[in-house]
């Protein structure tokens, strides 16, 4: 356990010194953050509603930060490019969420033509219920995306490291409130880049140790 839990703050540590310098990115993520919690809260509920907002709002959110606000010229803090950075990330880098992001908005096209969904659903009679079909369907592509990368990393790199990346993207909520909720003040006050991102607090605060290269 010890060493999944240690595993798990690295890919923490990394997705956040390289992915999350820009403050407006982290405020994004502040915003998703709450929007997948009241999303998480929701599928004991509605799961078709709490689809809705994880994908509309929570995951609209934050990949605007990745794609359009965080840098992607030659990193100085970590000494690092954004191809290179690119090329380690254990997760869905941005050419990896171009195409999930595209499998999600064509997703509820063949309901313009079979109402039934190749016999899945009762056809739709209202709008509504053309929305918690798509809905439906989107929720399915989220599960589907963790579950196909998960198992990914199990044969391009091992089970270990899919099994503590399914675990940190499930509980990103969490932290990214922990991390970020400060954010929106900085921004107000002109901040536009975190000056330590690449030496947060929170990690000083609980331990300091060597982090290895992610090659």
């Amino acid at each position: 356990m010890q060493r999944f839990l240690e595993a798990l703050r690295v890919q923490r540590w990394d997705d956040h010194r390289f992915y999350h310098h820009s403050r407006v990115n982290q405020s994004l993520h502040l915003v998703s953050a709450v929007s997948f919690l009241s999303a998480y809260a929701m599928m004991f509920e509605d799961p078709a509603i709490a689809a809705l907002i994880g994908w509309l709002v929570a995951m609209t959110t934050r990949q605007v930060g990745h794609f359009f606000f965080e840098p992607k010229d030659y990193d100085e803090v970590n000494e690092a490019t954004h191809e290179y950075k690119e090329e380690i990330k254990v997760g869905y880098n941005l050419r990896r969420k171009v195409v999930l992001l595209t499998i999600w908005a064509l997703s509820p096209l063949p309901l313009w033509f079979d109402p039934s969904f190749f016999g899945i659903f009762m056809p739709h009679a209202s709008t509504m219920e053309f929305v918690r079909h798509v809905a439906q369907i989107w929720l399915v592509v989220g599960l589907g995306g963790l579950l196909f990368r998960t198992v990914q990393l199990f044969f391009i790199k091992d089970v270990e490291t899919g099994l503590v990346w399914a675990v940190k993207i499930l509980t990103d909520p969490f932290h990214d409130i922990k991390l970020y909720y400060k954010a929106p003040l900085a921004l107000l006050r002109g901040e536009w880049i975190d000056p330590h991102h690449a030496q947060h607090e929170d990690w000083l605060e609980e331990e300091v140790v060597e982090v290895p290269n992610p090659s």
